[in-house]
């Protein structure tokens, strides 16, 4: 499990917003969709399911699932290459049944491929985004918010 530790700024009846610090690792992740930049630099806000209950200044490790992060990895870089080498194949042997020239066919397929690899994407995309396996999770809490924070709580 890919994990990153940040605060509770928001909370609602099952989800928390946390406020975390990009890395570099958030470059490379799907999941970053859910994420919000703040004021557009390091600071992000990632909506996380709020499992243990977490409350607004408190302190806590979120969590995403390897395994997810992994086959959404493979449905975002692979997935769209597949079908632009498959798409050039395709249309290399299709292109003398049909008198055309191999190269050019063979990018356009390549290409038209491409496209529709990401349109599988986005649909796919849409379906997972609704299952808690790829969402974000607070996993623990590591410190409670001191009691004079707690006035400041804001609900959802």
């Amino acid at each position: 499990m890919a994990t990153e530790k940040g605060v509770v700024i928001r909370v609602s009846p099952t989800t928390a917003w946390v406020k975390t610090m990009r890395t570099s690792a958030c470059e490379t992740c799907e999941a970053k969709g859910t994420c919000h930049t703040l004021g557009g630099g390091k600071e992000m806000e990632v909506e996380a399911i709020n499992t243990p209950k977490a409350q607004v200044g408190d302190k806590v490790i979120i969590g995403f699932e390897t395994a997810s992060l992994i086959k959404i990895s493979f449905l975002v870089y692979v997935f769209p290459i597949l079908g632009l080498i498959a798409g050039a194949a395709i249309g290399q042997e299709l292109a003398p049944a049909w008198n055309l020239s191999a190269p050019a066919f063979s990018v356009i397929l390549g290409f038209v491929f491409f496209s529709i690899a990401f349109l599988c994407i986005r649909q796919v995309g849409k379906k997972l985004a609704q299952k808690d396996t790829y969402q974000a999770r607070i996993v623990r809490i590591r410190q409670h918010a001191p009691a004079d924070e707690a006035c400041y709580v804001r609900q959802a």
